[in-house]
């Protein structure tokens, strides 16, 4: 399982994201929506932040849009599984 987030620099939720994922040691993979639109064009993603869990093969498990750390909580559950 793998973690990725993407996200644009000037994004306050998306500081709040890493923060909440830093504060709690996980480790994720940081993805610029402004240097690789392609990227969140393959995710559908329309804003940001996303933060995706994906599975051993890169196929999205869950997603969370915003900053809800119910759901970044849930996101972490199972990737520690």
């Amino acid at each position: 399982m793998k973690l990725i987030k993407l996200e644009q620099p000037s994004c306050t939720p998306c500081q709040l994201v890493s923060n909440y994922l830093n504060e709690k040691g996980i480790e994720y993979e940081v993805i610029d929506v402004t240097e690789q639109p392609e990227v969140a064009a393959e995710y559908g993603v329309m804003g940001v932040p996303v933060t995706i869990l994906l599975d051993g093969e890169g196929n999205e498990v869950k997603r969370s849009i915003g900053f809800k750390p119910d759901e970044l909580d849930e996101l972490i559950k199972n990737l520690k599984e």
